[in-house]
């Protein structure tokens, strides 16, 4: 494995300032606390002051102490100075006159802040154990392993190693599992299997490329026969048997990867290598090439359809183009004839008048003329596609007879014409005896049944193909071994991962545990809803059904707007004057005096951090999340409390998902001892926007998506109460 993965840039970053960092970095590491000020007083001049804030910052930015200060951005040291009143950082010059000063600074923030080192137990474990579950699951690059691990170190507060030391770790850990996987892989097959993936690294003497080189190459073309070859190679792949074998210990990142690399690589590249790591290439090459080769084939098949489609639409189009003068000259002999009929000659005169202007034979030459070149309101150049037929015969009996179709219960017409055709084989009746007809539509009835009430073959397989292909897209027939023409639902939770994550997803989702329950209440509630529209229909004029055309068609006349009563007035204004009549702002605070939410938010590394006024801070932060309003209208410079760099440093450290599920739950505990809480019920069932939910089951997971909109309910009870 490479030691050499970073570029030089990449190395001169590591645990040093790469430029000056943004207001969220500044806010969420270089802000100091109440606790934080208290230690960094205790040192003695200004130089120490802002040398040890700034050492106390940058080891938690940085993941580790500078050797020189003097490399600390110039915001950053005007940012750390206004904090501990050094207006001047140009006294910085005058930090660590003596050598041991910085070390003994270091130590005393390694022992007050909670720093390991590296080398100590067990940390070189816990990072090793990280990375080897996310190289072995994966195949991260090195780069995104190395800026992982940096970021793993800066949060559990682990001083950097040397940046040789961490690069050795992970070329060390992504080798370890490359063997794994290489020898996991290289177990599978048996040695049958083996020797005859073996074969695919030799070059025949009638051919100047091997056959691991005709495999990787796919179908470049739409064609009969590009679809029969695409199949050959499919059926060639599947023949290995790597479709038996079980993978299920193998990540499915890892095996496509390296399948990936054994599809750029030389094929002598690959004979050169050692046996395990060979045979595992020549593994996950045939099983995931198998794959892509019937995906690859059904691609064709779908394009094949369409082609033909769309070369029948356009001789269908020239045809019609070609048809148009004799189209318009027969209709104009008939529109003749019919201006007669409608006329105001007699009848016994009729049949003379007409025949003396245009004979018999004529006029029944002008009808089948309209009858041939006039088209159904439905027809989508039928006739075309039937003529197409030659073009389908070639790729038939490779569709019929490699590739196995399933079908969901939408798609068992399809499956059924599928295997019903299938049976014929290379039969050459042109008359289908008993074939199934739900396939046929209607614009498909008139080239499909003959005049005689017969289903003719080149017509009922064209049908099957334009079904087959919508089936195809809809996954209502699917192919089981198939990456992008497989069943969807196997994607599902199924089996005991269904079982272990049944419940949450319920809960998640509003639904009963038994599905039962569910289907059981969705039916009482379609049947009473049925029986009281079917009562109340004949006799509601505001809807009317039309059933004078073919398809029936209901209206509905718009509803008028229903007034308010003046008992629903009075109540609207009672409620209204019970409310409280105070600012937002003033209620949250007044909301955490009752019950200590904003004590839920704690900081995100450093438990015990806490700072002055700090519920105000989260209080405006909330509100600012909640109305999405942003930071800004609430920024007051001249209130320490609410400074911009305050509100930032809050933002990042103490408003997270953890946090807000607890304060959440306080708010839910209180409100259900409220007396208003108490008299509507046992508090397991709470509503919001007209939806209802147990709130005890969804308290610490649902409850916290609706922010803390929630609070000022809490108060208004109260007084309604009152």
């Amino acid at each position: 494995m490479p030691v050499d993965f970073l570029t030089a840039e990449h190395q001169a970053r590591y645990g040093q300032f790469s430029g000056e960092p943004n207001n969220e970095q500044l806010a969420r590491y270089f802000h100091l606390d109440d606790a934080d000020l208290a230690f960094i007083f205790n040192r003695r001049g200004k130089h120490n002051r802002l040398g040890f804030a700034l050492q106390l910052t940058s080891v938690r930015f940085l993941g580790d102490f500078l050797d020189d200060l003097t490399m600390v951005p110039a915001k950053v040291k005007r940012f750390v100075g206004r904090q501990v009143a050094v207006y001047d950082v140009s006294v910085l010059a005058n930090y660590a006159k003596r050598d041991n000063t910085k070390w003994e600074h270091a130590a005393l923030i390694r022992e007050q802040y909670g720093y390991h080192e590296f080398s100590n137990p067990p940390w070189p474990f816990r990072l090793s154990r990280r990375l080897f579950s996310r190289a072995w699951i994966s195949n991260e690059r090195p780069t995104l392993m190395f800026d992982f691990a940096m970021a793993w170190l800066i949060q559990h507060k682990v001083l950097l190693p040397g940046v040789t030391t961490l690069i050795r770790l992970i070329s060390e850990i992504r080798e370890r599992a490359a063997n794994r996987l290489w020898l996991r892989l290289s177990s599978l097959p048996t040695d049958q299997q083996k020797a005859k993936l073996e074969t695919l690294l030799q070059v025949p003497e009638d051919h100047r490329t091997s056959r691991f080189d005709r495999f990787r190459k796919g179908p470049v073309t739409i064609s009969s026969p590009a679809f029969n070859e695409a199949v050959e190679r499919y059926r060639d792949l599947q023949a290995f048997g790597m479709g038996g074998l079980n993978f299920s210990r193998i990540p499915p990142i890892r095996l496509k990867s390296l399948a990936r690399h054994a599809g750029m690589i030389s094929m002598h590249k690959i004979a050169g290598m050692p046996e395990d790591k060979r045979i595992a290439i020549l593994v996950a090459f045939a099983k995931a090439f198998e794959t892509i080769a019937l995906d690859e084939a059904l691609d064709v098949l779908d394009l094949l359809i369409t082609n033909i489609t769309g070369e029948a639409k356009k001789i269908g189009q020239k045809n019609r183009l070609r048809s148009l003068k004799d189209l318009d000259k027969s209709a104009l002999t008939l529109a003749a004839v019919c201006t007669l009929l409608i006329g105001e000659t007699q009848d016994n005169q009729l049949r003379k008048t007409v025949f003396a202007l245009i004979t018999k034979e004529k006029l029944t030459e002008s009808i089948a003329t309209v009858n041939a070149l006039a088209r159904p309101a439905d027809d989508k150049f039928h006739n075309e596609m039937v003529e197409q037929y030659g073009r389908v015969r070639r790729f038939l009996p490779h569709l019929f007879n490699s590739i196995v179709f399933k079908a969901a219960p939408a798609g068992k017409i399809t499956l059924e014409t599928f295997h019903f055709l299938a049976a014929l084989g290379a039969s050459r009746q042109n008359i289908l005896k008993d074939p199934p007809l739900d396939i046929i539509t209607p614009p498909w009835k008139r080239l499909v049944i003959d005049q005689e009430g017969r289903v003719t073959k080149r017509g009922y397989t064209l049908c099957f193909l334009n079904k087959l292909q919508d089936s195809l897209r809809r996954r209502d027939v699917y192919v089981e071994n198939s990456d992008r023409w497989g069943d969807p639902r196997t994607k599902l939770l199924q089996g005991p991962a269904w079982q272990a994550n049944r419940i949450e997803v319920c809960r998640a989702l509003g639904h009963p545990i038994n599905p039962q329950e569910a289907i059981t209440g969705l039916v009482c509630q379609l049947d009473n809803t049925y029986k009281r529209v079917a009562a109340n229909f004949e006799g509601n004029e505001a809807v009317g059904l039309d059933l004078s055309n073919k398809h029936p068609s209901l209206t509905i006349t718009n509803l008028d707007k229903l007034e308010e009563p003046p008992s629903l007035v009075q109540l609207s204004r009672q409620v209204n004057g019970l409310l409280p009549k105070v600012d937002l702002t003033e209620l949250l605070l007044e909301i955490h005096a009752h019950t200590g939410f904003a004590d839920e938010f704690i900081h995100v590394s450093e438990a015990n951090a806490r700072a002055e006024d700090l519920t105000t801070s989260i209080c405006a932060v909330l509100l600012a999340e909640a109305c999405n309003i942003g930071l800004e209208p609430l920024v007051k410079n001249h209130v320490p409390a609410l400074t911009r760099h305050r509100l930032n440093w809050v933002k990042q450290n103490f408003i997270r998902a953890e946090t807000l599920v607890r304060a959440n739950a306080r708010l839910v505990d209180y409100h259900a001892t409220l007396p208003l809480a108490q008299k509507w019920g046992g508090g397991e069932v709470a509503s919001a926007d007209g939806l209802r939910f147990v709130a005890t089951n969804l308290k610490r997971d649902t409850f916290c998506q609706f922010g803390f909109m929630a609070i000022p309910t809490i108060k208004q009870n109260q007084r309604v109460a009152n």
